[in-house]
Formats: structure tokens, C-alpha cells, sequence
């Protein structure tokens, strides 16, 4: 496991027991986030990074019962947080990293990733196998439940030019990974960018 991994799972792990109750009322924001990416009953969607699993009964209500709803994450303390909670009624959890999924290419409608883009690795690369296992046409959301602003206050810093999360630093990199950028907000009360699996963009492997 490499380094930053194993920075993503301290980090995740030690804060995973109260994650929710730190922030307890991002549930509508979650709710609203997954209606935009327009999912049709018997969709196949990632929750990438799912953490606890917020966006899980979400998903599953915008798939239906014959839709398939995966949570993939790499903490373990993260996914007992999120059958704790009783989630996983919602769809199947994973022990995964989202930087190599187990996932056949083209498999998958879409993808919804909440707070996952500022802890890729190597974020050209991890977006790119996100749009592996997405089909042409499908979808993928980046999501936070405060935008940009906002969370820099609340975590302390400064918003820097080189944010990923900028929207003339977003665009291009969603572009050379495969995605085309759809809509873009970056507001107090959320983040979301929208975007489309491009049908050529991406070797499949």
C-alpha cells in the first residue's frame, strides 16, 4: 500500500466513529447531488470513496430494486461506519481503492464521488479509471456538501489557484481523463461538478 494510502486511511480511520455526527445535516445536500446525475431505474452507479455511505439510500432510491448500488472504499473503520448505520440495506459494500477497481470496463453507468478528488493520488490517472468502468454516455458526479470557500474556512486555509477543485483547473483535467465536464457550482452550500463518460477519450484495457 503506498504512502498516500495509508495517510487516507489514518486520516479516514481515526474519524470515522463520529463522521456523521460532525455533520449531521448533509443528508438533503446528498440527496439533491444524486438527483442531478439523472440515474434511471436499473442504473449500475459507484459510490466512490463512499465513506459511511451517505449517498447509498440516495442511489439506491434513484436506481430502484433492479438497479445496482456499490459503495467502494479503502477504510475499513469507514464501511463498519457505514453498516453501523445500516446502509449497506442500501447496497453492497466494498473494500476497494478507487484507483484500481475491480470492475469489468464500461460496466457502470455512473459514478457519484463525494470530497474523493482532493485525496487521489495522481488525479488525471485515478479520474481515468473511474471513466474505465463507465459506459460512453454515462455520468459522474464530484461533490462536497459546502463548496470551495467554504471549506477552506472551515479546515483553516487559504483557496489557492492550484485548487483542483477550480473549475479552469477541473475542466482540463476531467477532459484528459476521459470526462467532458457537464455544469459546474461552486456555492456556500455545496460543491458539484457534472460531467459525461466521452465515448473515445479513454483506452479500454
Amino acid at each position: 500500500m503506498s504512502d498516500g494510502h495509508t495517510h487516507v486511511q489514518e486520516f479516514f480511520g481515526a474519524r470515522a466513529a463520529d463522521w456523521d455526527s460532525r455533520f449531521p445535516d448533509d443528508g438533503p445536500a446528498y440527496a439533491a447531488a444524486v438527483g442531478r446525475l439523472g440515474l434511471r431505474a436499473g442504473a449500475r452507479v459507484l459510490d466512490a470513496g463512499c465513506g459511511t455511505g451517505r449517498a447509498l439510500t440516495p442511489l439506491r432510491a434513484a436506481v430502484g430494486p433492479s438497479g445496482v448500488v456499490v459503495g467502494a472504499d479503502l477504510t475499513p473503520a469507514m464501511l463498519a461506519a457505514a453498516v453501523r448505520a445500516g446502509r449497506d440495506r442500501a447496497g453492497r459494500l466494498m473494500l476497494a481503492d478507487v484507483t484500481a477497481l475491480p470492475f469489468r470496463s464500461a460496466s457502470l453507468d455512473a459514478v457519484f464521488a463525494a470530497g474523493l478528488i482532493a485525496h487521489l493520488p495522481r488525479p488525471q490517472e485515478n479520474l481515468r479509471e473511474l471513466a474505465r468502468v463507465v459506459r460512453p454516455g454515462g455520468t459522474l458526479a464530484l461533490f462536497h456538501p459546502i463548496g470551495r470557500a467554504a471549506l477552506a474556512a472551515r479546515q483553516g486555509r487559504q483557496l489557492t489557484p492550484e485548487d483542483l477543485r477550480a473549475e479552469p483547473n477541473l475542466r482540463p483535467l476531467l477532459a484528459g481523463s476521459g470526462w467532458c465536464m457537464t455544469s459546474y457550482a461552486d456555492e456556500d452550500a455545496r460543491f458539484l461538478a457534472l460531467a459525461v463518460r466521452e465515448a473515445l477519450a479513454v483506452r479500454e484495457v
